[in-house]
């Protein structure tokens, strides 16, 4: 066992006490300029951090403890491993030695969750962090908005977001201003949209329509296609058709939410139909942020919002070199939610996880980047802009380091 595995399993045993290399948590308050609509920056001021608890020489201040409630059994036991473990090394990167995690097993089940935010609750957390499932969150909410105790959960269904439950996930939709608001800015004006017959295409829709209407450019065109490859064709041609060979475009910008499972079958039609990609800037979503995205010739020179995959790569090497395996995607979630309760715990007792504190304005500066909670149970990320390349893809607009007015 090497000299970190070693510490990981300390943490493990004991979180009372953890002697820590440290690195100060940031809570973003720094001005963007560039991502406010119409170039203004309407800066959001930093709110000040609540006053710490001044030290005490000689006096051991009693332990804060937060729960993890995690489908530590079931099948997503892997994914619950990767977010406790992610949890535990944000207690080896932040110095705080008075934050305990407390993990409880969710058993992937409603009743498994809701017994787990019981357990939690009789023994005095402050914080509760998950559970991952929608369904676990809605038996568990109960328990804790009883209790009056703030749930940070992984869930992305936006349903049961509200009332102190907060959702830290990435949310179906909140990458879409981003996208439309950075193309607006390289001059597109005249979007047309090809959107999937799902749940997720029709929330997305709404988004990109509302983020047009917000930004007052044309939107010509909106084509939804089922998910078999043949479904496809048809929309396509119909998006073709705005664009004819040898006649100026009628459209300056595609946007395509499609996903991993959809986009490979997607993108070659577009250049079989006579849509030329270098002519008219393909717009994608989060979606787009896998690997190998770059094989599809058709895509590459597209533009995405994601987060910096610099935050990824740093977080991934740690983790690495302390379990000895490579985390799952999700598992950042837990590093950041486990990080933001350490950089709150110096705050008074009664005041530490208030609405307040967790909605501040200026938000908080995670793995995958800037985060913001708000009132409403939802949370706003901070995305950079991605371009596809054939080899991987290039951030071309760097990822902001402060929230605006604005919605982006």
């Amino acid at each position: 066992m090497t000299r970190r595995l070693q510490r990981a399993a300390t943490i493990v045993v004991s979180s009372h006490h953890q002697f820590l290399r440290a690195i100060s948590f940031i809570v973003c308050s720094f001005v963007l300029a560039s991502c406010s609509i119409g170039g203004g920056s309407n800066v959001v001021e930093s709110e000040p951090i609540a006053e710490p608890v001044p030290a005490e020489q000689g006096i051991d201040r009693p332990a804060i403890k937060v729960a993890m409630l995690l489908p530590l059994s079931g099948n997503a036991q892997n994914v619950a491993k990767a977010l406790k473990q992610a949890g535990e090394l944000a207690l080896f990167d932040f110095d705080n030695p008075n934050v305990e995690l407390i993990s409880k097993d969710t058993r992937g089940t409603p009743a498994g969750a809701k017994s787990a935010a019981e357990e939690a609750v009789s023994q005095g957390v402050e914080l509760v962090i998950g559970p991952l499932f929608a369904n676990e969150v809605k038996a568990a909410a109960p328990v804790t908005q009883a209790a009056n105790i703030p749930m940070i959960a992984f869930s992305s269904d936006q349903k049961v977001a509200g009332d102190g439950v907060y959702l830290l996930s990435f949310l179906a939709g909140s990458d879409v201003q981003r996208i439309i608001s950075y193309a607006v800015s390289r001059g597109k004006s005249r979007f047309a949209a090809l959107i999937p017959q799902t749940d997720y295409g029709r929330l997305v829709q709404d988004r990109f329509i509302e983020a047009a209407r917000d930004m007052n450019v044309s939107v010509l065109a909106v084509k939804e296609y089922p998910q078999d490859a043949n479904g496809m064709i048809e929309p396509v041609k119909e998006i073709a058709a705005l664009v004819p060979k040898d006649e100026e475009p009628q459209i300056d910008a595609l946007f395509m939410p499609a996903a991993a499972n959809t986009l490979p079958a997607l993108a070659p039609l577009l250049p079989y139909n006579e849509i030329d990609t270098k002519t008219i800037q393909l717009l994608g979503t989060s979606g787009w942020d896998y690997q190998g995205v770059g094989k599809e010739e058709a895509v590459v020179g597209a533009w995405f919002p994601a987060p910096d995959p610099k935050g990824w790569t740093d977080f991934t090497k740690r983790y690495v070199e302390t379990y000895s395996e490579v985390p799952t995607r999700l598992a950042t979630l837990g590093y950041d939610a486990v990080s933001l309760a350490i950089a709150l715990s110096n705050n008074r007792s009664g005041s530490r996880y208030t609405a307040k504190q967790l909605t501040r304005a200026n938000g908080f500066s995670g793995v995958d980047g800037l985060f913001r909670l708000r009132a409403d149970g939802t949370s706003q990320r901070g995305f950079a802009i991605l371009e596809v390349q054939k080899y991987g893809n290039q951030v071309i607009k760097a990822a902001p380091n402060g929230f605006t007015s604005a919605q982006y």
